[in-house]
């Protein structure tokens, strides 16, 4: 009944404005805009003169610290970020030539003076209707309407302030006023594509509020120009609280636009209205924390861009707060450490995070030039208003963001936080369904992030069919990406690819995708994702994940993928087809640009490898499995939205019928290897074996099959789900390490070496000196192998440490 109403009022509000008949439709003239304000704070203003000298001289509300520490902040910037500083001047000097550089378009112009109804990419211009009329998802009427919005979003307005206050440059600051004025002009209020969006009416808002806060003190804003903008923005405010996506698009919709609200009602309480623009923003943004966070920190649209939007919305809001001296809902600490949290652990160890899930290249307010996926900034400023080592450790040198919002002195402040290692290395998101494992926290680190999460919520609008997807980082180089987005509504044929299985490292079945599009936004069918098994110890990371996209081809079939990392070694990958009949296989590896990947065929067996550079890592690939064979695709990688760049994939295509596995090696590969690793399959009975031959020794991997009790070779006998044993040489009887998974027995040559009375999650030896030190779910202990009742042997060592 409550959407009935809003969506009702919202309807009435449309044709209202349509039929000419909404008093919205037309700026307020100077008398009524001084009718509009409020006498609460003062005796109200009678002349838009007043006006203005108040906001220029008011010290309440409180905007953020970097403005009421001009001097200091500037002096920050130039001493700590040269580079940032020269970067600013450069993109304000741009601007000034009528050149922009919009997601990932570069060097864009729209004519001089600027028509915001043009898309230059498309070369087409939007319709001069009402705002309701529009179909702003038609690429052959609008081109691509992220460009038009972005550019209207107004928030290059910010890097013109930025330059003015870093020179004193009257150029920026006029430049800021006509372009403010052109955009008026070219607008009148419900006209046009750039009021279609409630969102973008937001950000609009915002960045001119910082616009202005940026030039007050200078002679190019003018009383007429900050009249008339005044009242734009009434008018935007009361846009966004008409039309709120409370149930269009209750996302980072919706929260964007109560965060504008509750700019617009803080900035602007002049206005009676204010208060309940303030309230409004302040209500939602409360009421959504607990639906757009889950209680791990991963945020419920599956996309990490997006997850980057919400951490700064809410870092704004409690700012803002902070500054106005209210109480903090303790759900908003709570919620933004969560989200800075998984932030932090997905962040690689380049400084880049994957773009899982739709990116739509745009930010809140745009304080850096740092690439598109790099999300650090936004961890320095959680560092210093949390005060969090770990969050300092990861983000670096990523300070310009922060000192921006939060001024010098807090950064200073900063300065004394002792940059902290996070504590954990390998993480679960069970919530999200995202799993990290990594070998340490430097930039030579190994990485894997893995997606077991579900396809997305509500209408799945920003999700790709990425289940059972991985990236992977070697010796801190990217190898294995995440494509990317590229597109939202500029070209179908592209925007149904960066979305699909064939554009992740996944498995494809028949060539289908695991969940199937239907229009930009929506899906026909969608995959469930189910995580088996999660198993993190200080030797290694086992998942193990399956989904049912496929039990909707004709020969439905089931897959499933586990990924064993053995730490600062490899990972292991076996995919799982469980089905009645015939299928082509597909696993595809999308290498990141310039890792220039190359098949190695030897007289048995194909790879493919990135070679190891000097203080980079590399990557052999190896897939066994049914017969199959290697094929190179050309494909792409968008490293921002508008922006692609050609990537090369090698995909393994293989053809099963009924059920059938593939299991793959990724072998990381140092610059300094003085030998590569090689693997083999070797014969076994009961599943599969392979022996991997490297300067550490020989490692024996078993794999079991599901319907035997027992993989045996010549060498070793075992009942475990998964068998992992390192040899320093062929001679050795006993294993130097060991890890088991999902058993009891394991025998050496034929001689019983560890027997339990009960089925062993996991077992993880290493041999020390003439003992192994042995972990299981219950703890760790010593014993001496070969071992005929594990309890026992356990047991003892219990008693004996009691002792």
């Amino acid at each position: 009944m409550k959407e009935l109403r809003v969506r009702g009022r919202q309807f009435f509000s449309t044709m209202a404005e349509r039929q000419g008949r909404s008093s919205l439709n037309v700026l307020p003239t100077d008398q009524a805009l001084l009718g509009m304000l409020n006498a609460t704070h003062g005796s109200a203003p009678s002349s838009a003169e007043d006006l203005f000298e108040l906001f220029k001289r008011r010290i309440e509300p409180r905007f953020f610290a970097a403005f009421t520490e001009r001097e200091s902040t500037i002096e920050e910037i130039q001493r700590r970020l040269p580079h940032q500083s020269a970067k600013i001047i450069e993109r304000a000097n741009a601007i000034l030539c009528g050149r922009f550089n919009l997601l990932g378009y570069e060097d864009l112009t729209f004519g001089d003076p600027v028509d915001w109804h043009f898309e230059p990419v498309s070369n087409k211009r939007s319709p001069n209707l009402h705002w309701s009329r529009l179909n702003f998802l038609d690429a052959n009427v609008v081109g691509d309407k992220k460009i038009i919005w972005e550019l209207s979003r107004h928030q290059y307005f910010v890097t013109l302030g930025q330059a003015y206050w870093l020179t004193g440059d009257e150029r920026y600051a006029q430049a800021f006023v006509s372009h403010l004025n052109w955009w008026m002009d070219q607008n009148p209020p419900k006209m046009g594509i750039n009021w279609a969006s409630s969102l973008e009416v937001a950000f609009r808002s915002i960045s001119w509020i910082w616009a202005f806060y940026f030039f007050k003190e200078s002679t190019a804003l003018t009383v007429e120009a900050f009249t008339r903008a005044l009242k734009f923005l009434y008018l935007h405010a009361r846009h966004i609280e008409t039309y709120l996506s409370t149930y269009f698009s209750p996302n980072t919709h919706l929260t964007g636009e109560a965060l504008g609200l509750f700019y617009l009602g803080t900035f602007l309480l002049e206005f009676k209205d204010s208060e309940r623009w303030r309230n409004t923003g302040f209500e939602i943004l409360t009421e959504q924390l607990s639906k757009h966070v889950k209680p791990d920190g991963v945020y419920f649209e599956q996309s990490s861009y997006y997850h980057r939007y919400t951490t700064d919305f809410y870092l704004h809001f409690l700012i803002l707060l902070r500054l106005s001296a209210e109480q903090i809902p303790h759900q908003l600490e709570k919620s933004l450490t969560a989200l800075l949290d998984h932030l932090m652990y997905i962040t690689r160890p380049d400084g880049c995070t994957p773009l899982f899930g739709d990116d739509d290249g745009g930010r809140l307010v745009t304080l850096t030039f740092r690439a598109p996926n790099d999300f650090r900034a936004t961890l320095a400023t959680g560092a210093a208003l949390f005060g969090r080592a770990d969050y300092k450790y990861v983000a670096g040198d990523a300070i310009d963001e922060a000192i921006w919002l939060l001024g010098a002195n807090d950064i200073r402040r900063m300065d004394h936080i002792e940059a902290q290692v996070p504590s954990q290395q390998s993480v679960a998101f069970k919530d999200g369904g995202y799993y990290l494992m990594r070998d340490g926290w430097a930039t030579t680190s190994n990485y894997l992030w893995f997606d077991s999460g579900p396809h997305g919520t509500l209408n799945c609008g920003h999700a790709h069919a990425d289940a059972l997807s991985f990236e992977l980082v070697t010796g801190g180089r990217s190898m294995l990406l995440d494509p990317g987005t590229y597109t939202y509504t500029g070209s179908d044929k592209m925007r149904d690819w960066f979305r699909s299985s064939a554009a992740h490292n996944t498995v494809t079945i028949d060539g289908k995708s695991s969940s199937l599009p239907a229009g930009p936004f929506s899906w026909k069918t969608i995959a469930r994702t189910e995580t088996l098994k999660w198993i993190s110890r200080d030797r290694f990371d086992f998942i193990e994940s399956s989904h049912d996209g496929y039990t909707v081809l004709p020969q439905p079939a089931y897959l499933s993928r586990s990924v064993m990392f053995l730490k600062h070694d490899y990972w292991i990958l076996r995919d799982k087809v469980i089905s009645g009949g015939e299928h082509t296989v597909d696993l595809r590896f999308h290498f990141a640009p310039r890792t220039n990947p190359l098949i190695n065929v030897t007289e048995k067996q194909a790879m493919v490898s990135v070679g190891g550079e000097s203080g980079s890592g590399g990557l052999d690939v190896y897939v066994f499995g049914n017969e199959g064979c290697w094929r190179r695709e050309e494909a792409w990688t968008s490293p921002c939205y508008g922006k692609k760049v050609r990537a090369r994939v090698y995909a393994f295509s293989a053809l099963i019928n009924g059920n059938g596995e593939l299991v793959t090696f990724l072998l990381p590969l140092s610059g300094d290897m003085k030998s590569e690793p090689v693997i083999r399959a070797v014969e076994a009975i009961g599943g599969k074996a392979f022996e991997v031959t490297h300067p550490k020794g020989i490692d024996i991997v078993m794999i079991r099959a599901d319907n035997c009790s027992v993989v045996e070779t010549a060498r070793i006998s075992s009942d475990y789900e998964w068998t992992w044993a390192r040899f320093s040489d062929n001679n050795e009887s006993l294993p130097e390490e060991f890890v088991l998974l999902g058993g009891q027995n394991l025998s050496i040559e034929g001689s019983e070496i560890l027997k339990s009375d009960r089925h062993l999650n996991y077992l993880a030896g290493q041999k020390l000196g003439k003992t192994f030190q042995v972990e299981i779910e219950d703890g760790t202990f010593d014993l001496n192998l070969p071992i005929k009742s594990f309890e026992s042997c356990f047991a003892s060592s219990i008693q004996h440490s009691k002792i």
